[in-house]
């Protein structure tokens, strides 16, 4: 597995991550012992860029990846994010705070559950309106001074917003979701990362399992699974959604990888600043995922692949309405 620049201020890591989201929340039921073999086998894989966030759970994915960590810590590039509000007593609900008092409370936190000095990579999880980023981002780069933090991240980020705060304090990452199925970051913001230097981390950069041709139909959703409150999975767009992830998997077929391969692949393909975070909590995913590294495209297979999945060809919103107001576009 390659190591690589991740950003411009002293991070490395491999280009093809591992996000650990759904490993405690969101894509139906948990099996811990299961999760934690996941993560050491991503290890021996050379996988050694974890994403996790305060708020997926909340709290107790932190402290999970904490236990995969024993022993390797020095191994891996730890990222991790502050800003999403969420209440134990009603998970459900949701606030958005970067507020500069907050930002260091969410640190120690942060470092307490997963049982480490220091984060390598610490995001903003959401942009608080309430307070400008100059704020949020001047009480990160404090973090960074203290020793804290290595690197600040932001995430859902819009073109504008990222460079008022990089010229407050360097920016090493900018996560946003951006794969065949959600193509808006290439408006604006690659290119303004290309641009300052600053990595580009997609988060479900298989469509949120889609691009795996896997899921057939709705009733494969666990009936505790995000996906089946968000409009890319309902109704008609289901339906429409699902012919494009066929051609994928023809495409795939063809080209003797699996669907989920060349999904990988295609993303990496847009430039080696990009370090795709696919999520999985399983050996055998994770695994096929690695195998991406070994697919290549010619520049007739890109040209066909953009035919396929022109910007807007996916239909319905990639959250429900109520949480698309949260994004900072």
């Amino acid at each position: 597995m390659e190591i690589k620049n991740l950003g411009s201020q002293g991070l490395t890591a491999s280009q093809l991550g591992l996000g650990c989201m759904g490993m405690s929340e969101f894509y139906g039921a948990r099996n811990d012992d299961e999760s934690i073999k996941t993560l050491r086998r991503a290890y021996e894989l050379g996988v050694n860029f974890w994403d996790t966030a305060d708020m997926y759970g909340p709290y107790i994915n932190e402290q999970l990846v904490a236990k995969a960590l024993k022993g390797i810590r020095n191994q891996i590039t730890l990222a991790t994010k502050f800003g999403i509000l969420r209440d134990l007593a009603n998970p459900a609900k949701r606030g958005i705070c970067g507020k500069p008092d907050y930002v260091k409370l969410s640190c120690e936190g942060s470092l307490k559950r997963l049982e480490t000095e220091v984060i390598d990579l610490y995001y903003l999880h959401r942009i608080d309106p309430a307070t400008p980023i100059e704020e949020t981002v001047g009480a990160m780069g404090q973090l960074v001074a203290e020793g804290k933090i290595r690197g600040i991240g932001l995430s859902e980020v819009s073109a504008a917003t990222l460079r008022k705060a990089h010229a407050t304090f360097p920016i090493s990452a900018v996560q946003s979701e951006y794969s065949l199925f959600t193509r808006d970051p290439e408006d604006e913001i690659l290119n303004v990362c290309k641009e300052l230097g600053i990595a580009f981390v997609p988060y479900s950069p298989l469509g949120r399992g889609f691009l795996t041709g896997q899921i057939k139909k709705f009733e494969d959703f666990d009936a505790a699974d995000y996906r089946r409150f968000s409009p890319r999975f309902q109704g008609d767009n289901f339906e429409k959604n699902l012919q494009l992830v066929n051609k994928i998997v023809e495409l795939a077929n063809q080209k003797g990888c699996t669907p989920s391969q060349l999904a990988l692949a295609w993303v990496m393909a847009q430039g080696n600043f990009l370090f795709p975070i696919p999520g999985t909590k399983r050996i055998k995913y994770l695994e096929e995922n690695a195998g991406a590294l070994k697919v290549n495209f010619s520049k007739e297979e890109l040209d066909t692949l953009d035919s396929i999945f022109p910007k807007d060809a996916v239909k319905g919103l990639r959250y429900p309405e109520q949480m698309m107001g949260s994004l900072n576009g």
